[in-house]
């Protein structure tokens, strides 16, 4: 089974990307954050979740998946968000998923796709 990470915030981000990176292939989804009730501010978020997550079911072991919580909803909408500028990550919406170090992405309703999904988790 697939090892499973969640983190918040763009260092947190970050500094989880480049240790789980040398560990196998490592699978990206970009979200609004939780709130208080456990769910994420973002309705497309909360969509795509659980098909990211039974996709999941599918993927190697030698696999990590990072679940990034990108910040409250006025902290994403910011034009100058560190996840919109920084090159690393240049995200344009939530949820994204992604395969990190390729060029292989998701974005808003192709990440709740089970048939899109799956074609990304494929080696």
């Amino acid at each position: 089974m697939v090892k499973k990470f969640s983190v918040e915030g763009f260092d947190n981000f970050k500094a989880k990307a480049e240790e789980l990176a040398k560990e196998g292939p490592l699978y990206v989804l970009f979200s609004g954050s939780k709130n208080e009730k456990g769910e994420s501010w973002c309705p497309d978020c909360v969509v795509a979740y659980p098909i990211v997550q039974k996709c999941l079911e599918e993927v190697d072991d030698d696999s990590s998946f990072l679940y990034v919580e990108v910040g409250d909803r006025a902290f994403w909408k910011d034009p100058n968000c560190i996840f919109r500028t920084a090159p690393e990550t240049r995200l344009n919406s939530v949820p994204t998923l992604m395969m990190w170090g390729s060029p292989r992405r998701l974005e808003e309703d192709k990440c709740a796709d089970p048939g899109l999904v799956s074609m990304l988790f494929e080696d």
